[in-house]
């Protein structure tokens, strides 16, 4: 129905959270998936159990720093000779960083800035040409911070909003022949949340407690923490022909959490 079989996908940190949820939601669809990230032993374990699940033809993993713009590039060749060429491109960029702009220095800046949006631009640049000729999409994924600014997390904040920018300048540019589209995202169960919830004062209390207390205390009017895989269906779906329609659009998925209009 959404028309994703035999697509060709790239995953930018494929290895784990909604990386890893979204390359297995687009798998199951009957897309073709490569997926990249840093950590090369864990994306080696999880290429593994991705290519017993869904075949090796349909997998293809790389390690690779998406800040680095060179081996970008080479990950971008591997995938045409393995594939042909590209459909679609999820650009799904690392954490947030706690600080008020009182403690945030100026190196925490730069590195929260080329963090955001250099994992956004290098891999951008390095498929533009396959996602023009694929007439394909590109998703940025992005945090409700961009919309909705938050004081303890103020250069995130702002590298956020740079990245919703970024989308809407492309999406003008690379039209009509590619659709470029974002996801912002409110508390998802993944990440940052599961190691701040193993770092918890009460060791004593469960998972489910901890994020439904955590759920009440930021006021998500769905009463919890988000699922990788709810995440990845909606990137999947901006992926895919059935937004064919639909470009320079964000779609919310904060559980409610946004307040802006």
């Amino acid at each position: 129905m959404l028309g994703l079989e035999k697509k060709r996908v790239v995953v930018t940190g494929g290895s784990s959270g909604i990386g890893l949820a979204t390359a297995r939601w687009l798998l199951e669809a009957g897309a073709r998936v490569a997926i990249c990230a840093r950590n090369e032993s864990r994306l080696a374990d999880v290429a593994a159990v991705l290519r017993r699940d869904f075949g090796d033809d349909h997998v293809l993993s790389a390690p690779v720093d998406v800040l680095d713009a060179e081996t970008v590039g080479r990950f971008a060749q591997q995938v045409r000779d393995a594939f042909g060429g590209l459909d679609a491109l999820v650009n799904n960029a690392g954490q947030g960083r706690q600080s008020t702009f009182a403690d945030t220095d100026d190196a925490a800046w730069r590195d929260e800035w080329e963090l955001k949006l250099f994992s956004q631009v290098n891999p951008a640049r390095a498929f533009e040409t396959d996602l023009r000729q694929s007439n394909g999409a590109l998703v940025m994924v992005n945090s409700l911070l961009a919309l909705q600014p938050e004081p303890h997390m103020v250069c995130t904040s702002a590298a956020r909003a740079g990245v919703q920018s970024l989308l809407k300048s492309l999406s003008v540019e690379w039209a009509p022949d590619v659709r470029v589209n974002g996801i912002v995202l409110g508390l998802v169960g993944s990440g940052q949340w599961t190691k701040r919830f193993a770092e918890r004062e009460d060791q004593s209390v469960s998972r489910e407690q901890w994020y439904g207390d955590l759920a009440r205390r930021k006021g998500i009017p769905l009463g919890r923490l988000g699922d990788p895989s709810e995440a990845a269906a909606a990137i999947g779906f901006l992926a895919s022909p059935a937004a064919s329609y639909i470009t320079g659009a964000t779609l919310d998925v904060s559980g409610g959490l946004a307040r802006h209009i």
